[in-house]
């Protein structure tokens, strides 16, 4: 998988950016993958302070989830329980925060493009960084919980900034969407 290629490098530093772009019970499963992804990147040795996640974080305490407070990304089989993978996981932007000009300043390091005190990613060119975005989108556009939607232009336009900034020395950008 694309995770276990990211991890297998040791030189340089490995950064993250998990985004579930959504919110909602229905959406369960971007919230539970971003936070699997968290994980495996948290137990492979992906320094904590180096992964930002953006979760909206109403699925798990939603009134429709049977097991409140916790989110598995696989169910549980008669001879291996389910993991609950929402135990833990770091979330960085929450609720209204997780909004496209949010996840543009993430990207670029722009620490003035986010509410005071807030993590951006501080990769350097010698370091990999991985995106991982789970949610709706179309042609041309993904959703976000809040604000607006993010366009392609945009989405463009920051990662041109981000490679003109130095900021990577691989980027693999893993997008689940329609």
């Amino acid at each position: 998988s694309i995770l276990c290629f990211f991890l297998t490098h040791v030189q340089g530093t490995n950064h993250a950016v998990l985004v579930a772009g959504s919110h909602g019970y229905g959406n369960y499963r971007h919230h539970a993958d971003i936070c699997h992804a968290y994980h495996i990147l948290a137990e492979n040795n992906v320094p904590k302070e180096n992964i930002i996640v953006m979760l909206y974080d109403d699925v798990a305490n939603d009134p429709m989830n049977p097991f409140p407070g916790t989110l598995f990304n696989a169910p549980s089989t008669k001879t291996t329980p389910g993991v609950d993978v929402y135990h833990d996981c770091q979330k960085d932007y929450t609720g209204n925060n997780v909004t496209a000009e949010h996840f543009y300043a993430v990207l670029t390091g722009n620490k003035s493009g986010v509410p005071k005190g807030m993590k951006v990613l501080n990769s350097t060119e010698n370091d990999r960084v991985f995106l991982n975005f789970a949610d709706h989108g179309g042609t041309g556009i993904l959703a976000m919980p809040a604000g607006d939607f993010i366009y392609q232009p945009d989405l463009l336009n920051t990662l041109k900034k981000m490679h003109a900034k130095k900021m990577y020395k691989e980027l693999v950008f893993y997008v689940e969407a329609c």
